[in-house]
This record gives structure tokens, C-alpha cells and sequence, in this order.
């Protein structure tokens, strides 16, 4: 099977229960990694570290902790404060014992563009001290930099180690994009891949809430999917790959159910060539 060696992982926000019934569930389902993110913390039963301990003890790895929001090109009245959070969510994210931490593209209408590589930079650095790495991702909805080829050339002129790209499946086809947009990506700069489907795409009012809540499991809408896999199988990534779904129906079942069905179509999808044929 295609993707046979990557870590296959889910994030949370598809699955319905406590914290720990999603770790629980994750980890029933086959899931190697889970996507954490810091609501998940806020509303566990216990501390950061008793979570960790529960992710050693069901064999699972974070993927990353999310998700840091509006950090690049913060306004200057935010500027400060934005950095303290920073700073804040990288401690819990060594408690939890995270290797990286997630942030997107800033979607604050005053992002100071110019500022965005400086913030970025900023950013790195400080994960980099604490051994950590930032996944920096384009959102369809961000302010300057909503194309996956657009924070590719932001990340590039900053040139730092522990600092890459979420590829994410929504936001490159739900605007027409391409493939194309990872064109000149080195694979070890990708440092997750996030898979979503969709049925109908929405008009620009209707983005932000299509994205909360209405995305499909892979294979049940209409993305091109298999161009993205067929590409990044052919060019031998390696990392993380797995399922960003906000999807309120699924998270309303018990998150078992939803976990083992959402392994089910991602194994569908990875699998083999054949995807592409029948969808």
C-alpha cells in the first residue's frame, strides 16, 4: 500500500467526547498520531503532563499542537500579547511532549504584511531553543498568504530548519488550486499532510462556515484527492498524513464509531492507485 510507512493520524476536532475518549478512540482506530489542539488541553480532566501520559500509554505521538492564530503580522496593539501566547503554548506543548506546534497564515483584516517574515522568524527561533519545529500553514481565508505556494516562498526566505508547511487538502482545491502549488517543495519541508473532502464548493460567504463544519471524509466528495496523493507518493514523502475534518454530524456519534470509520476511508485513499480511478 501506497503511504505504508507514514504515520497515519486524526485530529480531534472530527471526534465528539471527552479529550481522553478521543485519545482512546484514536488509538482503537489504528491511528499512530494524533492532531491536538489547546482546547483539548483546556478541557481534560487533568494537567498537560497527565495527558502526555495517557498518549505513552495508548502508544500514540502528537502530530502537532494547535493551533497558534492571527501570530504573523500581528497589529502592534497585539503584537506583544501574541508572542507571550506563543510562548505560553510552546511550554504546554513540551509538557505534552508535542515536537511541533501549528500555526496558520494570519486572517486578522489590520495583518501588517510587511511584518509577517519578521513575526515568522521570531517565531522559529524561539521554537528552536525549546528543540520544537512551527508548521506553518496557508488558509483560503488568510489575509496575505492563502496559497500553499505563497507560504512556501515566505518559509523559504526565512530558511529555518524547524520550520515547514501543513499541506491541506481543503485549502488548496476549495479555491481551485492545483497541485502545482507544491511545485519546488523539498518532501522534508512538508511537515504534515491534512486530507478533507467536499461535496459542493461553497460561494465566499459561505467559506469560513463550510470549513467548520461541513467538510467530508476522503472519497465522499468531489476534490481531486488523487492528485495530491499520486504526487506526493511519487515524489516519496515520508511524514505524517491523515484527517482535518470539522464535520458536526460525525461528531455528534460516539467517537469511536466516528475514529474507526474515518481510518477506514483514509486507508481507502492512501491505498492504492485505484482511488483515482473511481473518484
Amino acid at each position: 500500500m501506497r503511504f505504508n510507512d507514514n504515520p497515519l493520524f486524526i485530529n480531534t476536532v472530527l471526534l465528539g467526547g471527552s479529550p481522553e475518549e478521543k485519545l482512546l478512540a484514536a488509538a482503537q482506530a489504528g491511528f499512530s498520531q494524533v492532531e491536538l489542539w489547546r482546547q483539548d488541553v483546556e478541557q481534560a480532566s487533568g494537567s498537560a503532563v497527565q495527558l502526555a501520559e495517557l498518549f505513552q500509554q495508548q502508544k500514540l505521538l502528537l502530530t502537532d499542537y494547535q493551533v497558534l492564530l492571527d501570530f504573523d503580522g500581528a497589529p502592534d496593539d497585539q503584537r506583544q500579547a501574541k508572542r507571550d501566547e506563543a510562548v505560553e503554548m510552546m511550554d504546554t506543548a513540551l509538557k505534552l511532549g508535542a515536537t511541533t506546534i501549528l500555526t496558520p497564515a494570519s486572517t486578522h483584516h489590520a495583518c501588517i504584511a510587511d511584518r509577517e517574515e519578521e513575526d515568522l522568524c521570531w517565531l522559529a527561533d524561539e521554537a528552536g531553543k525549546r528543540g520544537l519545529r512551527v508548521a506553518y500553514e496557508a488558509m483560503a481565508w488568510s489575509t496575505h498568504i492563502n496559497t500553499t505556494s505563497a507560504a512556501w516562498q515566505l518559509v523559504q526566505r526565512i530558511d529555518k530548519p524547524n520550520l515547514g508547511l501543513v499541506v491541506d487538502a481543503f485549502h488548496i482545491f476549495v479555491l481551485d488550486r492545483t497541485v502545482a502549488d507544491l511545485e519546488g517543495i523539498p518532501m522534508e519541508k512538508i511537515f504534515l499532510v491534512q486530507l478533507s473532502d467536499l461535496a459542493t464548493k461553497p460561494d465566499k460567504a459561505h467559506l469560513i462556515d463550510t470549513a467548520r463544519h461541513k467538510r467530508l471524509l476522503p472519497g465522499e466528495g468531489n476534490f481531486p484527492l488523487h492528485t495530491l496523493l499520486d504526487y506526493l507518493a511519487g515524489k516519496g514523502y515520508s511524514g505524517p498524513i491523515g484527517l482535518e475534518v470539522f464535520n458536526d454530524e460525525i461528531h455528534r456519534q460516539p467517537p469511536v464509531t466516528a475514529a474507526k470509520e474515518a481510518m477506514q476511508a483514509l486507508k481507502t485513499c492512501c491505498g492504492d492507485a485505484s482511488f483515482s480511478h473511481t473518484h
